[in-house]
């Protein structure tokens, strides 16, 4: 079974931010696969179901970013996956551009939090990740307002495309094709229709 953890912050007043872009993902993977994601267990809203024929569990830590590891970890734990092969981690990038995505397959935080809490509660920088690119902030901007910031109606049909190919990308890595997903997706250009 794979966890795919989309993050982002709960609550009204974080709808659709670019900080969370993760939770949108896994709106788009709800959908297409009929998944309620409304069940709570361990400070996160989650739905079972399957995608491609693969069990996966749809995963929104409810912490607030800077706290998802502690989510993660206890649902690793009693679902006892693997979190190097069996956890997905979706969530925003600034260096990316809008809509762009990139798979990785370990690495550092990079200033992230949310993926930093990950990384210290799991142990590990060993963990499948799709990042979706929100843009770098302007130069007179605060970091964290903003990732806290909404998009503009131009962006989010930018963004709405993006959050398609990160879905795309999960249905190559649920069924063993990491490394073909990296090749499809991880480059500047418009993946081809699959």
């Amino acid at each position: 079974m794979y966890i795919i953890a989309g993050l982002g912050n709960p609550g009204l007043p974080y709808e659709g931010t670019r900080h969370n872009a993760g939770f949108d993902v896994i709106d788009v993977l709800a959908r297409e696969y009929n998944i309620s994601v409304d069940y709570r267990k361990n400070r996160a809203l989650i739905g079972k179901g399957a995608i491609e024929g693969q069990k996966v569990l749809l995963v929104k830590p409810q912490t607030y970013m800077n706290l998802s590891g502690e989510s993660i970890r206890g649902l690793a734990d009693y679902y006892k996956i693997d979190e190097e092969s069996e956890l997905i981690v979706i969530y925003d990038d600034v260096s990316l551009d809008q809509g762009q995505i990139r798979i990785r397959k370990k690495g550092s935080a990079g200033g992230h939090n949310g993926i930093k809490s990950i990384i210290s509660h799991l142990g590990t920088d060993v963990f499948l990740r799709v990042k979706v690119g929100v843009g770098q902030k302007p130069k007179q901007y605060d970091l964290a307002d903003y990732v806290l910031g909404h998009f503009s109606a131009e962006e989010k049909k930018e963004m709405e495309e993006g959050y398609h190919h990160a879905a795309e990308a999960v249905k190559y890595m649920v069924t063993d094709r990491v490394d073909e997903a990296m090749n499809e997706f991880n480059r500047k250009v418009r993946p081809k229709e699959l």
